[in-house]
């Protein structure tokens, strides 16, 4: 029988729920060589977080993140409030001496990031960042594909991240458009993840272009009043890598009748991939060497247990979904634990997107091209596919 690690985790609200999901769902599952015990849950209502606990089967419900970390049995603290929380709690949580799961994004900006990126290295701790598209089973496969050369030298890397929960103009002004929390809008929120996905499979970007808008000048406070809005709901940019190749970006909340949108597509010199969250179990490969006569975009179905974290869930045929991503990667962290090996995405990972986003805030700032800024002792960036 495997032992346990106690788990404390910061946040209740949407992540708190996915990332409770997955902790449970891991054992049931999986074959974990850890297994995770739900200590400590951490909210700021205490009403609220005595009925999430209650829910969920967390042993004990706090209001100060600092007893989560205090507390000897925590040994994981999952960070999932949000994001100008992130850098005081982690830097403690490294201090402590605890393994930290962070959600993205890594911090409000690159200098926050490179400061936590730094602690996490100098503490010898494991460390992970909640980009859980990377456990798409068909996106983990496209990470394959690419590694195994079927579309040889990447040219192009093309993402768009859609949604319109924004659009109505009666929407209060939650915490991720409010710019003290959140730091920005789209920009961390959705393009955080698609840069992302940038990294893991199209390279390292070099320098960035780009333009974005508020649409909604002013939306209510939760609490009552009118407030400026001064985050942008929409952003576009363009990228150069250092490998040669080309990218174009978009995220936006104000795409009328796209719910959760998050599509890539990746052309290279012999073949291409594409995929679509709406459509998550599936991803299209194109291979120009086929002949001419048969040639076309193959439809992959990836549920079978040969694909990536697949022979875990059900028979070939039964899709997954949006939930399984966080189990596969908190599967993945206690592996990695147990092991005592690194886990990626780390902070560093974490930080390598953040540059490239304060770039992109610049970028669209300035109306002119930023270089993506590498970090102070770091040397150069790689090239090639991201790792």
């Amino acid at each position: 029988m495997s032992s346990t690690i106690g788990i404390g985790m910061i946040g209740y609200k949407f992540m708190g729920k996915a990332h409770s999901n997955a902790y449970r769902q891991v054992p049931q599952f999986f074959d974990p060589p850890l297994k995770p015990r739900l200590k400590m849950i951490c909210g700021r209502d205490r009403d609220k977080v005595e009925k999430m606990a209650t829910r969920w089967g967390w042993e004990k419900a706090v209001t100060d993140w600092r007893a989560v970390i205090d507390d000897p049995d925590v040994r994981i603290v999952d960070i999932c409030s949000p994001n100008n929380t992130h850098r005081e709690i982690a830097l403690a949580a490294f201090e402590a001496g605890k393994i930290v799961a962070c959600e993205k994004p890594l911090a409000m900006n690159g200098a926050e990031a490179a400061e936590m990126a730094d602690a996490a290295r100098k503490s010898g701790q494991i460390n992970t960042v909640w980009f859980n598209y990377r456990r798409v089973p068909a996106i983990a496969f496209a990470r394959q594909l690419i590694d195994e050369g079927r579309i040889g030298r990447v040219y192009h890397f093309r993402a768009l991240y859609l949604q319109d929960w924004t659009l109505d103009p009666s929407v209060p002004l939650v915490w991720r458009m409010d710019k003290d929390v959140a730091g920005s809008g789209v920009t961390g929120d959705l393009h955080s993840h698609i840069v992302d996905l940038s990294n893991y499979l199209a390279g390292d970007i070099a320098s960035v272009a780009g333009t974005s808008r508020i649409f909604v000048e002013e939306r209510e406070r939760p609490e009552g009043g009118r407030a400026k809005v001064e985050i942008e709901d929409a952003s576009v940019f363009v990228c150069k890598y250092t490998n040669g190749a080309i990218g174009h970006f978009e995220a936006t909340r104000f795409a009328n009748g796209r719910k959760n949108a998050n599509t890539f597509e990746v052309n290279g010199e012999i073949g291409s991939l594409y995929f679509n969250l709406e459509d998550m179990s599936r991803l299209w490969y194109f291979d120009s060497r086929d002949p001419k006569h048969v040639q076309g975009w193959r439809e992959i179905s990836v549920w079978e247990e040969c694909h990536p974290y697949m022979k875990n869930w059900w028979v070939p045929g039964c899709a997954i979904g949006y939930e399984h991503t966080f189990a596969n990667q908190a599967a993945d962290l206690l592996d990695a634990v147990a092991a005592n090996r690194p886990m990626k995405p780390d902070f560093d990972d974490g930080l390598r997107c953040q540059l490239v986003l304060d770039a992109v805030m610049e970028a669209c700032e300035s109306d002119r091209w930023v270089d993506v800024a590498l970090r102070a002792g770091a040397g150069s960036q790689e090239s090639g596919v991201g790792r």
